[in-house]
């Protein structure tokens, strides 16, 4: 992706949430500078009827989303003390550390959504630290790295608080429970080589530290470097190889421990609205074939299986695109094809399809076998799944989802597709609100900034939400789709970089970008 900021680090693989209603006024109380007359009022309303009706829409999608809607706040970033509210009043210049150097919403025009940016500012690792979240709590952004998890003011991307972890996180569910408490994993030591050993709760909305639990060991080969969490109802789901167990949000009691295998091993799990494991089955005759994959749905509070499903022997489950409804990816690597299959209430089939399109590998599984909710481009209502798609490539997964492919779940059949995008603009579907497809549309190789659209969810006609300011494009640029994570909340887009590096003079690693309301 061209639009690189100067000095960024390159962005290497790594790993792969909302609310929305119209188009915010382009000016309102405390949102940026006011028009000082009717004429200069009357520009800014001209600039955005023009651009919606710059729209090209054909076929359902749109080309050039140069889109001007919406305004929020500058952005003051500087640390404060750990676990208290940043005394930084900042400049609202932009990144921290150097705000002089680089203003993403220098030359904003009127009715563009203002942006602010936070670099990382924690020693990691020569070879940088993943980044989690962003998970959005009330008022506050929430990112973790590997040692410890900062909160940012969601208006103007201050520090709100910072919480420092004594060992590594080994980890990290996709989100918190409904009441906005997170638990991670954490290791016994500091140490490169440590195993994974214990649970940790942390509440999002304070900052503070709960409960620490070790995780018992469920047999002798019961040892992790690294653990797979979900989060469903008051359970938090841990996987490592061939073991699962479960554990109370509220008060970290072992709920349940790996029940019966029954030749299914327990591998992963799917959190959110309901609990999803996934195991892998072995062919107890053939010590060499692949065997079948199996999903089921289990019971938050006893970890019992309400129903399984296996897939055919080769399969790999690959991605759970969608919660409820459920919808997941996954892919045969011998036969070079992928499969989406939606699921009825009681597991029943409802649907299943071979796509004639292309996803990314984070939406499909291919190449990236953990992270089974790692896919950022993908958002359903009842009877439609919305995916990021593209040309497929000669692999099963491509890098190009320059547009959004609606998915019928009863039928399996494509409903419509966007029009695709200039060439280096990758769309990214975030949710369904009002019955239309809140979509990010990243920065193009000609140098436009990001912006955010919505589709209309029964044909595809597209509306601006949300411009950012062409100054913007640099810093959104390194924000790669390969490590991307992204939430999108309240009329409010969030950038997660998914790998971030030590600060250095002249070098910048973005860690958290955000614009809108």
């Amino acid at each position: 992706m061209t639009g690189r900021t100067p000095g960024a680090r390159p962005e290497p693989d790594a790993q792969e949430p909302v609310g929305f209603g119209p188009p915010p006024a382009p000016f309102g109380p405390d949102q940026g500078p006011r028009p000082r007359s009717r004429s200069a009022g009357a520009v800014a309303a001209a600039a955005v009827a023009a651009v919606v009706a710059a729209l090209l829409l054909v076929g359902g999608g749109a080309y050039g989303l140069t889109v001007r809607a919406g305004v929020g706040a500058p952005d003051p970033p500087a640390a404060g003390p750990s676990g208290s509210p940043s005394v930084d009043q900042g400049d609202g210049k932009g990144p921290g550390g150097t705000p002089a150097a680089y203003d993403p919403n220098a030359g904003i025009r009127p009715g563009e959504a203002r942006v602010w940016l936070r670099d990382n500012q924690a020693e990691v690792a020569g070879s940088g630290t993943s980044q989690y979240g962003p998970w959005r709590v009330g008022a506050t952004v929430v990112a973790a790295i590997s040692n410890g998890l900062t909160a940012y003011a969601v208006a103007d991307g201050q520090e709100k608080w910072k919480l420092p972890l004594q060992t590594p996180l080994c980890g990290v569910p996709p989100a918190p429970s409904a009441t906005g408490v997170l638990v991670v994993a954490v290791k016994e030591t500091a140490s490169d080589t440590s195993r994974c050993t214990h649970l940790q709760q942390i509440d999002l909305t304070t900052g503070k530290a709960g409960w620490k639990v070790p995780v018992p060991r469920e047999n002798e080969h019961d040892t992790s470097v690294e653990f797979e969490l979900a989060i469903s109802g008051d359970t938090v789901a841990v996987a490592r190889p061939a073991v699962m167990s479960g554990f109370s949000v509220t008060d970290g009691r072992k709920l349940f421990g790996t029940s019966k295998t029954n030749g299914c091993y327990p591998s992963a799990f799917a959190g959110g609205s309901r609990l999803i494991g996934i195991r892998h089955c072995p062919d107890p005759n053939d010590t060499r074939a692949s065997g079948q994959a199996m999903v089921e749905e289990l019971d938050p509070a006893t970890g019992s299986a309400r129903w399984s499903h296996k897939y055919d022997p080769d399969w790999t489950v690959g991605r759970v695109l969608s919660m409820d409804p459920l919808v997941i990816a996954a892919h045969h690597k011998d036969k070079k094809t992928w499969n989406i299959k939606a699921f009825a209430a009681d597991g029943t089939v409802r649907s299943q399809t071979n796509p004639g399109f292309g996803v990314s590998g984070r939406c499909n599984g291919f190449g990236n076998a953990s992270g089974f909710q790692e896919c950022y481009a993908a958002a359903a209502d009842a009877d439609t799944l919305y995916l990021g798609a593209g040309k497929p490539g000669s692999s099963l997964g491509i890098d190009d989802t320059n547009q959004v492919v609606a998915v019928d779940l009863n039928t399996g059949k494509e409903r419509w597709r966007s029009a695709e995008q200039p060439k280096g603009r990758t769309m990214w579907p975030l949710a369904v609100e009002g019955g239309r497809v809140v979509v990010y549309v990243s920065p193009g190789s000609a140098g436009e900034a990001g912006a955010v659209v919505s589709l209309a969810a029964a044909d595809g006609a597209a509306q601006p939400v949300l411009q950012s300011p062409a100054a913007a494009a640099g810093a959104q640029g390194v924000f790669y789709p390969h490590g991307l994570r992204t939430a999108w909340a309240d009329g409010r887009l969030f950038l997660l970089n998914g790998r971030v590096y030590s600060p250095e003079p002249r070098k910048a690693s973005r860690a958290i970008l955000s614009f809108g309301k």
